[in-house]
């Protein structure tokens, strides 16, 4: 058995980009956000990924733009540590080693060399109670510091970053937590605290959510549970405060947002609406309705350019000040459960799984970037606490990904189970797919299992489900009835085992056989002749899962049962290859090799088991890759085959397995050949931080270096511009606004191209001219032996005898024969160029 070695755990995409509220920068070229482990930069103009900034070791809490230098950012993790990161270039400058997890912070230009942090209260064995601490920068010059200098500002105030705000200029700072609102005077050193009744004559709740100071006015703006928003004047004295409410919002305010100038205040909840607020205006509001899902962020650019608000729909959405929405950029979209399973569209090679309500999310793992949504349900979501809608619980891709496949379901109290199965085809023109068939109520009983017949050379395409109804059937696509109608599915068999209930059915590569377990029961099917060619039922225990082994090992069936048991079948001898005794949670295949995939849970923990059905012993094994149980898994075929892998990871060559927790977190395996190819090709690359790095940009790239070599190439002996210019260079340097004007210029910039060689000739004597005359007539004759140069010189006599000019005098002659000597490759550099 050989353990992980060089393999590691990592998170590879699909991490959170809602969890804290991002930040915009100065120039709003660029928005950042705590994403995993890491900060991503994106590009609010392009929405593409500019750099992950890498370093924590666990979660990222919190980041903040350094005050005194707008080209860098902080960040906290629960690592304990506080980073400094040039984020133009992707660069780490400095690690504060704090000691103690940090749930969020905050920096203010008045408070300079310290940082705001909200930690758990040493002092305090209760896990819930936090602290907001001053902790003060080492000026040392070391990239490690140790932060030794940390006092406590407030107790016992919320770990909810929006429960905390910093006033204008800093001079106090506001925290609220359950029905109390905590103001601290930093110059008085006193905070005053204002309480509000647990319930109100209507019986509405009044805990604070969140909170917001206005940048210029002494004014405080908090959000409640009940929808209300409350705005906090005069809270210098204890007995003299008042408030105003503002009421839009019918249930709790999540997040609260002053623009820079104060003229505005921005508020968002559930109803997926930000709401904009005249301040001291407070009846008129503008409103930006629909955006897609509840507001869980809300941020203003420094410069009050742009706004976003973050979603909780894994979904960050970039707003001009004018209300409009100019760019969305689209996490892992993550509900409380995934009902289908992990797949892979054989045509895009994204990962596909449950997205919104009633959509199928396409994301890429190569970018970490969702692709699309394919709305399934097709009806409009309602938001409402109790209402049962339709779900998409069941999708298969077939082999070639044309057709897709999905079910939704809805249950109502007192009312039988709705379902529909819908058949997808896909679509050239559009690049997505197009709803072709819909089968109302396929089965009589929620449906178990359904998966494609993934036979490359199959020429019928079938599908196949399971339902608790007791019936599996077979649907097959059939030619259309009429020329103009496109293809359509209808049900070709239905078939049952002795009033059993089907749980699992998996197709053999070649696609010649369709397993299905009822119960204790192991079936084969022929889908030729859709006769029952033997069952298998030696293990005892109910059959969970089932599958077909691939490649050289397609003659094995392996299957898990309820009693804790992992069994493999010989189909060629209809007997019991071997079985061991794991608690397999989930069983997978890998496509492109004979492996197959084990996660076993025992002890909280959730080890990996790699094997091939051939061989008793497994190629790979790995304890405790995560707490708690693997929910769903599937092997996405890797771009590019692993080359240098070692022999432990020979497994990871062709395919990389992704799994999700059942705490909603996307994992894969990394080897470590392949972190060094991808640290390799981040160094090689070199780009300009405005511009994003998409596929097309690389292409251009490319691009336009194969015709920079080109170029070099055809012209490698060329004349390079006279460099000693300097007319030029001042020309080119000297800002505009002090330059004469460009009549004046024009005359001594046409002169500084040329080039002037000093003729001593001049100065010499004119019988010592003459004979050099002689000479280089006497040269010119020569040279008439040329065949290029005799018949420039025929054809410029031809061209003088026929035009009738005068023949030049001895001086002329002369003087041409001088400029044809002169060195014009300088000119035709420049034109070249």
């Amino acid at each position: 058995m050989v353990e992980h070695g060089d393999i590691r755990v990592v998170h590879r995409g699909g991490s959170k980009i809602n969890f804290r509220v991002p930040v915009i920068t100065n120039d709003s070229r660029f928005l950042l956000c705590a994403s995993g482990e890491c900060v991503k930069v994106f590009s609010t103009s392009t929405e593409e990924c500019i750099h992950d900034l890498q370093g924590h070791t666990d979660l990222v809490t919190g980041v903040v733009l350094n005050p005194s230098n707008h080209l860098q950012v902080y960040s906290c993790s629960e690592d304990g540590t506080i980073r400094l990161w040039d984020f133009t270039d992707g660069i780490l400058i400095k690690t504060l080693v704090i000691g103690y997890p940090i749930y969020s912070f905050y920096a203010s230009a008045n408070h300079g060399g310290v940082l705001f942090i909200v930690s758990p209260m040493i002092n305090d064995r209760r896990s819930e109670a936090c602290q907001l601490a001053a902790v003060h920068l080492p000026p040392s010059g070391d990239q490690l510091v140790e932060a030794r200098e940390i006092s406590s500002v407030l107790s016992d105030v919320s770990s909810n970053p929006a429960a905390v705000a910093f006033s204008r200029g800093g001079e106090y700072i506001a925290s609220a937590k359950d029905l109390q609102l905590e103001v601290y005077f930093f110059k008085k050193e006193k905070s005053y605290r204002f309480s509000l009744k647990e319930h109100n004559n209507k019986g509405a709740r009044n805990k604070f959510t969140c909170v917001s100071c206005h940048p210029t006015d002494d004014c405080i703006a908090t959000g409640h549970e009940d929808g209300k928003i409350r705005l906090w004047r005069n809270f210098n004295h204890k007995r003299e405060y008042t408030y105003s409410t503002l009421h839009w919002h019918h249930s709790a305010v999540s997040s609260l947002c002053f623009t820079p100038e104060g003229t505005n205040l921005l508020s968002g909840g559930v109803e997926s609406v930000l709401v904009q607020w005249r301040y001291e205006q407070e009846s008129q509001q503008d409103f930006l309705p629909r955006l897609g899902a509840a507001i869980t962020h809300i941020a203003v650019s420094p410069d009050g350019a742009l706004f976003c608000t973050s979603h909780a729909d894994n979904k960050i959405t970039i707003i001009q000040s004018c209300v409009k929405v100019s760019a969305v950029l689209q996490g892992l979209v993550k509900g409380e459960s995934v009902r289908t399973d992990l797949m892979v569209d054989p045509r895009s090679k994204a990962l596909v799984l449950n997205g919104k309500p009633g959509h199928l999310q396409f994301y890429s793992l190569q970018r970490d970037k969702q692709l699309y949504n394919l709305d399934i349900v097709q009806q409009e979501y309602i938001h409402q606490s109790g209402l049962e809608q339709f779900e998409v619980v069941k999708a298969a891709f077939d082999a070639r990904g044309n057709w897709l496949a999905t079910v939704e379901e809805r249950k109502q109290k007192d009312l039988e189970l709705e379902l529909n199965l819908k058949l997808w085809a896909y679509d050239e023109q559009t690049q997505s797919f197009v709803l072709n068939t819909t089968v109302s109520a396929p089965h009589e009983a929620r449906i178990t299992a359904m998966c494609f017949c993934h036979a490359a050379d199959s020429q019928t395409t079938m599908l196949a489900s399971a339902s608790k109804d007791g019936h599996f059937k077979a649907w097959q696509l059939g030619e259309p009835a009429h020329t103009e109608e496109g293809p359509s599915w209808s049900c070709d068999f239905v078939g049952a085992y002795h009033g059993l209930v089907p749980e699992c059915c998996c197709f053999s590569a070649d696609g010649s056989l369709l397993a299905i377990s009822f119960q204790e029961v192991v079936t084969v099917w022929s889908p030729a002749s859709w006769e029952l060619l033997t069952t298998l039922s030696q293990p005892p225990g109910a059959i969970r899962d089932l599958c077909f082994g691939q490649l050289s090992c397609s003659k094995y069936l392996l299957g898990t049962t309820a009693k804790n048991l992992l069994c493999c079948w010989n189909l060629l001898t209809c007997s019991l290859e071997w079985s061991t005794a794991m608690d397999v949670g989930l069983l997978l295949a890998d496509p492109l090799s004979e492996n197959m995939a084990a996660f076993c849970c025992q002890a909280g923990c959730t080890d990996l088991f790699v094997f091939k059905p051939s061989e008793p012993r497994p190629l790979f094994s790995h304890k405790a890759v995560c707490s708690g149980k693997v929910t769903h898994a599937v092997f996405a075929p890797r771009e590019e085959m692993l080359e240098s892998c070692g022999e432990s990871s020979q497994w990871l060559n062709r395919s990389q397995l992704y799994f999700l927790t059942q705490y909603m977190d996307l994992l894969t395996f990394s080897t470590k050949a392949e972190e060094d190819r991808l640290m390799a090709s981040s160094k090689q690359l070199v780009i300009d931080d405005s511009v994003a790095v998409t596929p097309f940009y690389l292409l251009l790239g490319k691009h336009r270096q194969e015709k920079q070599e080109t170029l070099t190439s055809l012209c490698p002996e060329r004349t390079q511009l006279p460099q000693g210019s300097v007319a030029i260079k001042e020309l080119l340097h000297t800002p505009a606004h002090v330059l004469p004007s460009t009549s004046y210029l024009c005359s001594m910039f046409v002169r500084s191209l040329l080039i002037s060689i000093k003729d001593t000739r001049e100065e010499d004597d004119p019988n010592e001219e003459e004979m050099e005359s002689e000479k280089e007539e006497e040269g010119d004759s020569e040279g008439e032996m040329e065949p290029s140069a005799s018949g420039q010189r025929s054809s410029s006599s031809g061209q003088t005898q026929e035009s009738g000019a005068p023949a030049l005098t001895k001086a002329q002659g002369r003087e041409l024969r001088r400029v044809k000597k002169l060195d014009h490759s300088w000119l035709s550099s420049l034109l070249d160029s």
